[in-house]
């Protein structure tokens, strides 16, 4: 399977599991992706806790790229040492390597059916 055939099954995952629009954005799936290494379920959160929610995400996707490193819980929060700068990178290429660890965080997790 290609990796644009991998990445229909990510969004569809989230269509059919959070009910999310066709073609999501990738920060509605980072959301979505810190919720559940939060382990907190569904709840009111403030714009504060969705950032935080969004940035957990981005370090848990990137931790196996080596630019994170998971250090334990702290207040119930997932904490990462970030081991090296990501980076700068233009919007597409963002996007583009958001997708391939999306993609990897679902293999990793055995959420492909």
């Amino acid at each position: 399977m290609n990796e644009q055939e991998l990445w229909e099954k990510v969004e569809t995952f989230f269509e059919k599991n959070f009910n999310t629009e066709p073609n999501p954005p990738i920060e509605i799936l980072l959301f979505l992706i810190g919720i559940q290494e939060l382990g907190s379920g569904q709840q009111t959160y403030s714009k504060d806790d969705k950032l935080n929610l969004i940035h957990i995400a981005v370090c848990r996707l990137l931790e196996p790229y080596g630019y994170y490193k998971f250090l334990g819980y702290e207040q119930g929060w997932p904490q990462y040492e970030n081991l090296q700068p990501v980076p700068e990178l233009k919007s597409n290429e963002q996007s583009l390597l958001m997708r391939k660890a999306i993609i990897q965080y679902f293999i990793d997790e055995g959420l492909f059916e």
